[in-house]
């Protein structure tokens, strides 16, 4: 099973969508993401993690998205099923998205 883990160092990628929604959009935004992430993101090739958030007060909706590489990145997003769910997206919201890796991780001593 593969989780989501965050480290440096390790070559993987993050792709990381912000998206301003209007808080009443936000359950359905998170729905379209959250099946085609289901349906499509998770079995493409150097997938590790998929993860919504939802802002507490219903103005945003975080996609974070564990990759192995960049071009396993651009592969799907080049997928007619994956810019269909996109798409559809953003007529609900306005997306940000942005690859990343991981500069530093920090955790309180036990």
């Amino acid at each position: 099973m593969s989780e989501t883990v965050i480290r440096t160092d390790d070559g993987t990628f993050a792709m990381i969508n912000v998206f301003d929604v209007e808080p009443d959009r936000q359950k359905e935004l998170a729905e379209v993401m959250s099946e085609g992430a289901d349906r499509f993101i998770r079995h493409r090739p150097g997938c590790i993690s998929v993860n919504i958030l939802t802002s507490l007060d219903g103005k945003r909706l975080v996609y974070y998205a564990q990759w192995r590489s960049k071009a396993d990145i651009k592969a799907t997003m080049g997928d007619p099923d994956v810019q269909y769910y996109r798409d559809k997206a953003a007529e609900l919201a306005k997306p940000d998205p942005h690859a990343y890796t991981v500069f530093s991780v920090h955790h309180p001593e036990n």
